[in-house]
């Protein structure tokens, strides 16, 4: 099953200031942030995962290219440096949720052999977007580095490799600090050759699930089979057949999924009550009136349907519909060609009974974000559809992580932004040069 090996990270200097110079994932980071993080440091890893474009760029002096010429510069001045020997990361974010509760989830960063989905070793539930492939394959192809971890969950029933990451973190990190979000992180370098191979061992039977970077493993993928094109003669060991990877277990309890919510725009023809009857004998909708905030009022309502499904339906008013699917047979009659665990999944139901059957609302036009627009942020959703933005809004609960694993082992991939783990894995802490 999955192969990992240990590897020289990349790391920043003792001298820098971690805070300063990480960031969080590329793809959750705006214009206005790049900027931001761009000031903060002039070695911030920004300029390495996401440099600026500009109008005058050509092929030969671009974003890609200035992020190449940066790293081998750092490296060159040491702002970065490899590690002594091969090394197996252990990784820890401590983080408070809105209620106040603190959480942390700890995983292993490792190199993991890149194979084909086919395999059923490495396991994908999301769908991709080519123009994010495209994108990382560029920078790939120019750096030969991985800066951020893809993000895989895995099962261990026996606890096995769960106890190793307590034996370890018994000892105090050898990394630690606060990120700018205010997320504690520490990092444990384990280089031990007995601890190495028990925690390869560990894996060698496992099945990897990938929570986030889909678009970077199948980059990795990509690339990986260019290089051993390009090189007929190439070695397994060659690092280009590997990716680096955080490996968390299922059941950590530190795991927190948060929902994506969808906002709607642009309708030709959009009437609250033609769309309330179009629902009916499918959803039984319940009028709630808002008392004070709708959006924490709406997240109130869903909690407590979290085992049914059941959408919260706001037009902008003092009021929203909490939407409850009373017709269980109503997606098998839609789609003949999934499984029971994607036809149950709350974005699948939304995606097909609501937005493509009510809206017209299709795959390509949710791709394409023509009438579709995702937001984590509930008051984002009531504030831009109360101020004309939008026209309607969904508030959904977060898919499960049991849901995740049913849908990847059934070969199938929910629809795109169905998952936000949170907190995301910071960017820069260690990285991978092959």
């Amino acid at each position: 099953m999955a192969h990992i090996i240990p590897f020289r990270g990349l790391r920043y200097h003792e001298r820098e200031n971690l805070s300063a110079v990480t960031t969080p994932p590329y793809d959750v980071i705006s214009p206005a942030e790049q900027e931001a993080f761009y000031q903060l440091s002039e070695h911030n890893v920004i300029r390495l995962e996401l440099a600026k474009e500009y109008p005058d760029d050509t092929p030969e002096n671009n974003r890609y290219t200035r992020s190449a010429q940066t790293l081998n510069q750092w490296i060159d001045e040491q702002v970065l440096c490899y590690e002594e020997e091969p090394a197996i990361y252990l990784y820890e974010e401590i983080f408070t949720l809105p209620n106040g509760s603190v959480k942390s989830f700890k995983g292993y960063i490792t190199l993991v052999e890149l194979e084909e989905f086919s395999k059923k070793i490495v396991l994908p539930h999301e769908e991709t977007l080519s123009k994010a492939k495209t994108d990382r394959f560029h920078l790939m192809e120019a750096t030969h580095a991985n800066f951020s971890q893809i993000y895989c969950l895995y099962m261990d029933p026996e606890k096995t490799l769960t106890r190793k990451i307590s034996e370890i973190s018994q000892n105090p990190a050898d990394v630690s600090f606060t990120a700018g979000d205010g997320i504690k992180q520490n990092l444990w370098i384990i280089t031990d050759p007995d601890m190495i191979s028990a925690i390869q061992a560990g894996f060698a039977q496992k099945q990897l699930f990938i929570a986030d970077g889909h678009h970077r493993y199948e980059t990795a993928l990509n690339y990986r089979n260019k290089m051993r094109e390009e090189n007929p003669n190439y070695s397994k060991d060659d690092l280009f057949n590997y990716v680096m990877m955080m490996l968390v277990e299922m059941d950590d309890p530190g795991l927190v999924v948060l929902p994506t919510h969808r906002m709607v725009k642009n309708l030709e023809h959009f009437e609250e009550e033609d769309v309330l009857r179009r629902l009916s004998g499918t959803f039984a909708a319940d009028k709630i009136t808002v008392k004070e905030n709708a959006a924490k009022e709406m997240e109130q309502a869903l909690e407590a349907k979290q085992q049914e499904k059941a959408f919260a339906f706001y037009t902008g008013k003092d009021y929203f519909y909490l939407l409850t699917l009373t017709d269980h047979s109503a997606m098998k009659r839609h789609i003949s060609d999934k499984s029971d665990a994607w036809l149950g999944l709350d974005v699948a139901v939304l995606h097909t009974l609501i937005l493509a059957d009510v809206f017209g609302i299709d795959m390509e036009n949710m791709a394409n974000q023509k009438n579709l627009v995702y937001t984590r942020y509930a008051e984002e959703t009531a504030d831009r559809v109360k101020n004309g933005e939008f026209q309607c809004s969904f508030l959904l609960n977060a898919t499960k992580v049991r849901e995740i694993k049913d849908v990847s082992l059934a070969n199938e991939k929910m629809p795109q932004k169905s998952t936000y783990f949170y907190p995301k894995l910071i960017t820069g802490l260690v990285m991978n040069r092959f």
